[in-house]
């Protein structure tokens, strides 16, 4: 969501650069604005498809590639639901990872993957189309538009219609993000067969509103993180460029981009921890742990795993955050390059 936040910053600064370049030439004015509007069209229609198609891919791409360590952070984040103390204090990576391999095999790393791609595309798409339509009906506004192109409107028009768009994006393709959980939560028992199976598995066991468990979670937690990963984001590229102006660009992008994925986890993970147990409840038939609502979990998980609890499976999450960000955005910026190749 951020890098498409950004994106979506760099494309809209390359459209003004395109309109402000009006030549004084002996032609019609009107039909010249006409011509230079259907241009502008053109090429934003262009950009808006080749951006889709990168970045549904470069984040595919990426998820896959660390899949492993997604796989383990999700194992320990739900290990304190149904496991007792003694074995919660034998855990460590090294012994799942382990576990994982001689009991499931090495492919069991990637299970739950192929939802997590199918998740991945519709979310990229929604996100971005999203963006685009809040970012045009706030610049609507009266008070918005008074403000004109500074920096401040700017910023606010940005953040707001990234928080917007990720809140939407994640409502409309929960069902799958959940699927995604229970799958990857499965270790010896089988329960859900597949993506479809697990669908009409839960519609059966625990209705319709069973596709949405953790959404409120979810959504509580996707704006701090936006928030969060955009200011450190632009706080320390902006040091960094005022400090080194001759580095280049990919990898101050690569380095912030992963720091603040590092900061944003650790302030939202327990929010993150909460919508995984919460996504769960009840699956394969098992009776319900957490009887209160979201706050009520936090106090129950801090009551009987302590502080630490909240924080389960943390490292395997820092762990994913560089190769994550750096797979990516180079695979982002590789293919928006050979597409914008193709198109022109």
């Amino acid at each position: 969501m951020q890098t498409e936040a950004r994106v979506g910053v760099v494309v809209e600064g390359g459209q003004r650069g395109l309109s402000s370049g009006n030549g004084s030439v002996s032609v019609d004015k009107i039909t010249l604005q006409r011509q230079q509007k259907q241009m502008l069209q053109n090429q934003s229609q262009i950009g808006t498809i080749s951006q889709l198609l990168a970045g549904g891919v470069a984040g595919a791409l990426s998820k896959t590639c660390t899949a492993p360590l997604a796989r383990l952070t999700i194992l320990f984040q739900v290990q304190g639901m149904h496991s007792d103390t003694a074995t919660l204090r034998k855990a460590s990576i090294w012994h799942e990872a382990s576990r994982i391999i001689s009991e499931e095999g090495f492919r069991a790393f990637w299970k739950g993957n192929l939802v997590t791609i199918a998740h991945r595309l519709p979310y990229s798409s929604v996100n971005f189309y999203a963006y685009e339509h809040y970012k045009k009906l706030l610049h609507a506004i009266p008070v918005v538009e008074s403000q004109g192109e500074n920096m401040s409107s700017d910023l606010f028009v940005h953040f707001v219609s990234g928080g917007l768009a990720g809140i939407t994006a994640a409502s409309v393709t929960y069902p799958l993000d959940l699927v995604r959980t229970r799958l990857a939560a499965q270790t010896n028992v089988i329960y859900y067969r597949g993506i479809c199976h697990a669908l009409q598995t839960i519609c059966r066991d625990e209705g319709i509103w069973g596709l949405y468990k953790g959404l409120g979670a979810t959504l509580l937690g996707v704006g701090p993180s936006i928030a969060i990963s955009f200011s450190v984001y632009e706080t320390l590229r902006s040091f960094w460029q005022s400090q080194r102006q001759n580095d280049s660009p990919v990898l101050v992008s690569l380095a912030c981009g992963s720091l603040s994925g590092i900061a944003s986890s650790t302030a939202t993970f327990p929010l993150d921890l909460v919508r995984r147990r919460k996504q769960l409840e009840g699956a394969g038939g098992r009776a319900r742990v957490y009887t209160t609502g979201l706050f009520g979990t936090f106090q129950y998980i801090f009551r009987t795993e302590g502080f630490r609890g909240l924080y389960r499976g943390i490292l395997p999450e820092y762990y994913k955050v560089v190769p994550g960000v750096g797979i990516c955005f180079m695979t982002y910026e590789t293919l928006k390059m050979l597409l914008a190749d193709i198109s022109s």
